[in-house]
């Protein structure tokens, strides 16, 4: 080829990066009233994503190059590109390798049902308002009270890990499943809905069960004569609630952020709260991440809220009147009695599956954001590092990197680990580098003269410690997974629909995008520790039939949008979740899609295949394996979910999954007919 075709090769490659960027639509995950996604907290001057990608192109590049090209990567060549009139195009010198994806696709639909391949079989294994023990069964009817819920399965299954049985074993057959409860529906957990729908018959009872329905439950599952059970009763079930006991560690343990009434320590919290996404340690324990926690606090006088020295109400979202009544039933959530309340919310919380009695810790030097999930690498020297996203619009991706490393030969030496380390937020330079940026007091403006008075502040006001430090604005980072075998990191950065046509330029020149995309890093010399890493965008969401071309993705293979989950398993293939909203399923540009689904995609290849495809409304989230990758768990969260459809009278409208009654999320248990490995 010669050097113009080179260049003009270089220029369409590039106009493909800048084409696709806008695909960055958020339509709200769960109902408005379950979390305000809708809104922006982030007033910060700090560059946007695609302003980053702007500076790598002229207009008169993007014009050249055309809506539709091969998205250049950092890691391996060209993925599989779409050009603009939708054919499927690569550029390549090599022998393109074998799929790692062995099945046959599922087809798109918007059936009331959980759809997997040819030749493999998914159960329902633990649905909401299962007893986690020897608790009450769950009650079709919603009569079940609020001690009921607290020995039951929360609501609205997210976050999922498997803890093989005993500890340090590597077994496939025997262990624990411990997963997330993100939230709560109103209309189905209560006969008559909730605060929204009869405020009048509101209670302390109707509180405390919404709050039971909340946090992580830990369940032992046994595989005996080929099928996968509930072990009842069972020595290690628990559940973690919105009412469970914790610890506050780190830093801003004790600080006068975190001090209210019934604590004056600041040192004690009950209960955690909208838990989403997970991680673990390497030394096996759980970690659930508190997302959106600013929705359950309101005032209950109604009075307007007023930021402080202690609270930054505003930049976290926190409203005037909370999404499900609490501050009418529960002092504790109304800002008029504990202003303070929202700071203990908003961290990493960590706890030992294996020991029911232990006492949940709060970390605080994670930092205060809405954490979606943690993902993590050790480093040559063994410390570790742990990776999570900041889920809303134009928020950032952060890393902590503790302070000692790990001892793989004495768990109770790691007991503290997590108490100690540094936080990073990133910013991505428009060179396709980047670098960590350190949250510590004292450097990069983190001082008493710009609002950071000590490190406790730093970390209570994470977002705006990271505005100040000039971390550059993502779009609404979702999960992150790791390859711990080639050092790579994926986030999800799921939608963003807040590009209007004002902001149309050559770099940007879509708006109201919907499709999202995946973007990878890598750190300097693969060592997780060090502050600068190279990226590139992983594949652009989309389908290449869809008329308009913000829509036009660069997938080879089966088309999704809304990328969400994200899990990178033991032989590589990289699982991806979707979280189409639950109103825009099957409208509008969204149609082509189906319901939410899964797919596998193998990151040597670039090809992506659907996997699973879930019930009417629901959103498809969690997803791990048993270590021999034979057994996989997936979680099937708020199936009929729809705000225009919500009746408390019948709330089986939209979706009756999976019991043909009132709908329920749940946990469902796949396997291989033949007993091989999941996606092989």
């Amino acid at each position: 080829m010669s050097s113009n075709g080179h260049v003009n090769l270089i220029i369409l490659q590039l106009a493909c990066v800048i084409s696709f960027v806008s695909l960055l639509i958020l339509t709200p995950r769960e109902t408005q009233a379950m979390k305000d996604d809708d809104l922006i907290y982030n007033s910060s001057q700090n560059p946007v994503f695609a302003d980053i990608l702007e500076k790598h192109l002229s207009r008169r590049q993007v014009l050249r190059g055309g809506l539709g090209a091969a998205a250049v990567t950092m890691f391996g060549g060209v993925v599989g590109c779409n050009s603009s009139d939708g054919d499927s195009t690569t550029t390549s010198t090599t022998t393109t390798p074998k799929s790692l994806i062995g099945f046959q696709s599922v087809a798109t639909n918007f059936e009331d049902a959980v759809h997997v391949p040819k030749g493999y079989t998914g159960k329902v294994l633990f649905a909401w308002g299962d007893p986690v023990s020897n608790g009450p069964a769950f009650s079709f009817d919603a009569q079940n009270s609020a001690a009921d819920q607290a020995q039951q399965a929360g609501m609205h299954h997210d976050g999922i890990h498997f803890f093989s049985l005993p500890y340090g074993s590597n077994s496939s057959t025997h262990g624990l499943l411990v997963m997330n409860h993100e939230y709560i529906d109103d209309v189905v957990i209560h006969i008559d809905g909730g605060y929204r729908y009869s405020p009048s018959t509101y209670s302390v009872e109707k509180a405390n069960k919404e709050l039971a329905a909340h946090g992580v439950s830990v369940i032992e599952v046994k595989k005996v004569n080929g099928q996968w059970d509930v072990v009842r009763p069972s020595q290690y079930a628990r559940r973690v609630t919105g009412n469970t006991p914790m610890t506050l560690t780190g830093p801003a343990a004790g600080s006068d952020f975190l001090k209210t009434a019934a604590d004056p320590t600041g040192r004690e919290v009950l209960g955690t709260l909208n838990n989403c996404a997970h991680g673990y340690t390497p030394w096996g324990t759980y970690l659930t991440c508190e997302e959106n926690f600013h929705q359950y606090f309101g005032s209950k006088s109604g009075s307007d809220l007023v930021d402080n020295d202690l609270n930054a109400y505003k930049r976290y979202g926190v409203p005037k009147t909370s999404s499900y009544g609490w501050e009418t039933q529960l002092e504790r959530f109304d800002l008029d009695k504990t202003p303070n309340e929202p700071n203990r919310f908003g961290w990493v919380v960590e706890f030992d599956p294996f020991d029911p009695s232990s006492k949940p810790v709060k970390h605080t030097a994670f930092g205060r954001f809405s954490h979606e999930n943690v993902a993590f690498l050790i480093a040559p020297d063994k410390r570790v590092v742990f990776y999570s996203g900041d889920d809303a619009r134009f928020e950032y991706i952060y890393k902590f990197v503790t302070a000692k490393p790990y001892d793989a030969n004495n768990r109770a030496a790691n007991a503290t680990l997590l108490d100690e380390g540094t936080l990073y937020v990133a910013k991505f330079n428009a060179d396709k580098t980047g670098e960590w940026l350190p949250l510590v007091h004292g450097q990069l403006g983190l001082t008493a003269e710009n609002g950071f008075r000590s490190q406790a502040e730093v970390l209570v006001k994470t977002r705006l410690a990271a505005d100040k430090v000039g971390a550059t604005k993502m779009d609404r980072p979702e999960w992150i997974t790791t390859d711990p075998k080639k050092q790579d990191v994926y986030v999800t950065l799921t939608n963003n629909n807040r590009r209007t046509e004002a902001q149309q330029d050559a770099a940007n020149p879509r708006a109201d995008n919907q499709m999202g995309h995946i973007l990878r890093w890598r750190e300097t010399g693969g060592n997780p520790t060090d502050t600068r890493f190279t990226w590139d965008i992983y594949v652009f969401a989309g389908s290449p039939d869809l008329p308009s071309a913000q829509h036009k993705g660069n997938v080879k293979g089966d088309i999704f949008a809304c990328p969400d989950g994200l899990w990178m398993d033991s032989n590589g293939l990289l699982w991806i979740q979707t979280d189409m909203s639950s109103d825009s399923i099957g409208k509008g540009a969204l149609a082509p899609f189906g319901n939410n689904q899964m797919l596998a995609s193998d990151p040597t290849t670039g090809e992506v295949r659907r996997f699973l495809t879930g019930p009417k409304g629901c959103e498809v989230t969690g997803v791990i394996a048993t270590p021999d990758m034979k057994t996989m768990f997936v979680n099937i969260q708020h199936p009929g979910e729809t705000e225009t459809d919500a009746n408390p009278a019948n709330p089986t409208k939209v979706s009756s999954w999976p019991n043909g009654q009132r709908p329920r999320s749940a946990t469902v248990v796949i396997v291989k007919d033949d007993g091989g490995v999941i996606g092989s």
